[in-house]
This record gives structure tokens, sequence and C-alpha cells, in this order.
């Protein structure tokens, strides 16, 4: 694969993954969307079709990593590093327009979170928090615990990645990317209640930083104080995970 394939590739997988991923977290978290109020279940497999969408469309030109944990983990299992920097720069360039294209969709919802005063029973509607639509906070802010979260839910992501190269005909029948996005469904469901489960540093990051920047009536804060954990967390679980598989397979 050529540095121009990886760059283009990771950058379009990774842009329909969050375009995805945000928008799923939009329709159920912004007044006047059609999906409000329909839940984590619906979240979770929102998530899992962005895999199987952003990956499926890149794996021909890279591979469809679309998380630099996955990058990291197969350097560490591999021992090769000379691409990894174009993975991780497509990575958070894809990330940054899937964030800002999920924003465009939902952009009428965007503008209507706004404060209402002087209804009729005297109650004030107050805007809704969109920090969540696009990047991960803590149920329980307790940053060891918040990390621990976070490498476990990612090493549970990228060993059995690895390991699915492995198993006879799931790369031939190119199966490989519908499994990792039900892992992925999984992840959500079982180990997402603490953190919201970035385990991919390009989706939290990327998407924060649009946050920043979006004008956004009500946005809040883009808390930025939590925001290297779900970069450092990941990250650390995907070579954890590379070191394991390459020590027992």
């Amino acid at each position: 694969m050529s540095n121009g394939d990886i760059f283009v590739g990771e950058i379009i997988g990774t842009a329909i993954l969050i375009l995805f991923g945000a928008g799923v977290c939009a329709a159920v978290t912004l007044r006047y969307s059609k999906a409000r109020a329909s839940g984590w279940v619906v979240i979770a497999f929102g998530w899992g079709f962005g895999v199987l969408a952003g990956a499926y469309t890149a794996a021909p030109l890279s591979g469809g990593h679309l998380n630099p944990a996955v990058t990291i983990g197969i350097a560490v299992d591999t021992g090769t590093w000379g691409k990894v920097w174009i993975y991780l720069l497509g990575q958070l360039v894809g990330a940054v327009l899937g964030a800002v294209l999920a924003y465009l969709v939902y952009l009428a919802q965007f503008q209507a979170n706004v404060r209402k005063e002087g209804t009729t029973e005297g109650t004030v509607d107050e805007p809704v928090p969109t920090l969540g639509i696009f990047s991960t906070i803590p149920e329980i802010r307790n940053p060891v615990a918040n990390l621990i979260t976070e490498i476990i839910a990612t090493i549970a992501l990228v060993l059995p990645v690895l390991a699915f190269g492995l198993t006879k005909g799931l790369g031939e029948s190119g199966i490989t990317v519908l499994i990792v996005s039900l892992l992925v469904v999984g992840i959500g469901l079982s180990l997402g209640g603490p953190t919201g489960y970035a385990i991919n540093p390009a989706r939290d990051l990327g998407p924060r930083i649009v946050h920043t920047f979006l004008p956004i009536p009500n946005k809040g804060t883009s808390d930025w104080g939590y925001a290297w954990i779900p970069v450092v967390g990941p990250l650390i679980g995907g070579a954890l995970a590379g070191l394991i598989y390459h020590a027992a397979f």
C-alpha cells in the first residue's frame, strides 16, 4: 500500500465511522430528532455500523485500521513502524471531517439548541449538552478508574482484532470487518458504561477539536482536562494488546 493510499483510505474510512457514530449520538441526544431518547443500545449499534461501513470502504486502500490503537497494536506485534504516522494522521483528519459532517446533518437541531424563556407553564427549557455527541464523558470522574476502563476496553478490541487474522477463512470470506463491527457493539454494551468507550484516540480527539470551534449555541465546555484519558488509555491498551498477542500467539 502506498503512503497516499493509506492516507486517503484512513481519512475516508474514519470520516464515515465518525459520521455514523457522532450522528447516532446526535440523533439520540438532540431535541427535535425523531430518534431522541432511543437509548444506549441504539448508540452501540450506530457505532458498530459506523465501523462496518468505514472499514469496508477503507480496506482496499489502507486495510481499514480507523483507530490509532489498532495501528499501534499491529506495529508492536510486527515491529513495523515506518507507516504508523501516516495512519495516525489520516485517522485524525478523518475524525475531524466526520464530526463536521455529522454536525451539518443535524445543523437545524444544533441551531435549535437554545434556552427558551417565558413558556406558558412558566418554566425554562434548558439547552441540551452537546459534548457527548462528539466525545466521551465519564459517568464518574475518577482519572485512575477511567484510564483503567479505557485500557481494558481497548485490549478487548485490539487483541481479538489481531487474533482474527489467525482464523482461517475470515479474511478470504471478507467477514472479518463484520465480526469486528459486532465486537465494537459488544464492547459498547458491556464495557461502555463507565466512560462511553472511546477505545480510539482519533474518535475522541478529532471530534473534541471540532466541538471546540463549531458555532453551536449553548454548547458548553469541551472538557479538555479529561481529554488525555481517551487518548492515552487506548494507546496503552493497543500497545499491551500487541505485546500480549506477540507473546501468546
